[in-house]
């Protein structure tokens, strides 16, 4: 599993003259055979017979080094191999490579700000499961049992005392639950006190999650991504398993609420917003990038100085001549790592037709 300080120093790697060799793969070994996804990676790799001495050596990582348990994997070769750098992930990436002048952190940028810390509870009357994951792989569980509940049946023992029908009973199971409860909200505050969390997922019957929801702290409410029906005993797979899908489709709404922002902002008065290759780049040239908005797959050559942080597509648009710049074949990616470099945020949407229509590329500003 990657760290932020790992993928910072990716991003300020400098190869010198050497150019950067990044192949991402699916390495689910459930969907696809071992040998079906390394033939998939020779396939990818033969557009790199330029860098024939780091593709041997992610070969040979591929063949002797990884352990195919993870279904993600993440390789950066450089240099004739001298740099290499290997990311297992527990979630899948799409199979891509890519030969650029630094690595390319598209897929990597999207995975730790779409994947970074979430937690799931699950709960039912008597206790509750706590799960805090990063990345999709599990750092630490634990629970709470509270009371046992036992139902009387309606007119026997003491529950008949004063009611007719046993409703006494009725009311005591009630009682109990409900201190389960908020004995079980109470230990799960303390738990993700010391795990924090972006999101959290809830598991459980609606009933139970409902009132389980009302008995958190207000901070974790906050954090609240989602409720899903699961067995309060159900393995710790089909919880990451679950949550995973839910938190790919939560993130697929947020994405499409971030691209109607973008370009509402881009139609009103005020100048808060960029839409198009042109204009974003030259935000992002000013510095003025508050958070960087990108359709997936988005590739266009240009051109970059990445001492001054300036960046260009189109050469008429620029101060500068061809013989001051460095020509990129993405320069979309060196927009990428410029912005990071600069404090911005950037996002990498997936299919959103309305992004692509209005240039594939758009950034809400600073200033």
């Amino acid at each position: 599993m990657i760290t932020q300080e790992q993928f910072q120093a990716l991003l300020s790697f400098e190869p010198a003259k050497q150019q950067v060799l990044t192949l991402y793969l699916n390495t689910d070994s459930g969907q696809d055979s071992i040998e079906a996804i390394k033939l998939k990676a020779k396939n990818l790799l033969r557009e790199a017979d330029c860098l024939e001495d780091d593709v041997q050596a992610v070969e040979t990582y591929l063949n002797h080094s990884f352990d195919w348990k993870s279904p993600g994997l993440a390789i950066f070769s450089s240099q004739g191999g001298d740099f290499f750098e290997a990311y297992p992930t527990a979630v899948s990436f799409r199979n891509r490579l890519r030969i650029t002048p630094k690595p390319y952190l598209k897929p990597l940028g999207h995975l730790l700000d779409h994947y970074a810390h979430y937690g799931v509870i699950l709960v039912d009357k008597v206790g509750a499961r706590f799960f805090a994951y990063h990345l999709g792989e599990l750092q630490e569980s634990a629970g709470h049992m509270g009371e046992e509940i036992h139902k009387l049946k309606d007119g026997r023992g003491s529950s008949a005392i004063g009611r007719r029908g046993g409703s006494g009973g009725a009311s005591r199971e009630e009682e109990n639950a409900r201190r389960n409860l908020r004995e079980a909200a109470s230990a799960a505050a303390d738990f993700f006190h010391s795990h924090p969390i972006r999101r959290l997922f809830l598991g459980g019957t609606t009933e139970n999650t409902a009132q389980f929801r009302d008995l958190l702290p207000k901070q974790m409410q906050s954090c609240l991504a989602g409720t899903f029906a699961i067995d309060m005993n159900a393995g710790e797979h089909a919880v990451r398993t679950e949550t995973l899908q839910m938190l790919q489709a939560a993130n697929a709404e947020r994405e499409k609420k971030l691209v109607k922002s973008l370009l509402g902002a881009a139609q009103a008065s005020g100048g808060t917003a960029v839409l198009g290759l042109d204009e974003t780049l030259q935000a992002i040239s000013n510095r003025r990038v508050q958070t960087l908005v990108i359709s997936d797959g988005f590739r266009l050559p240009g051109y970059v100085d990445y001492s001054s942080g300036f960046v260009v597509a189109n050469l008429a648009k620029s101060p500068l001549s061809d013989r001051e710049l460095t020509a990129v074949d993405d320069v979309i990616d060196s927009a990428f790592t410029l912005s990071l470099n600069q404090g911005a945020h950037v996002e990498v949407i997936r299919d959103d037709p309305d992004l692509d229509s209005a240039g594939k590329i758009g950034a809400l500003l600073r200033f």
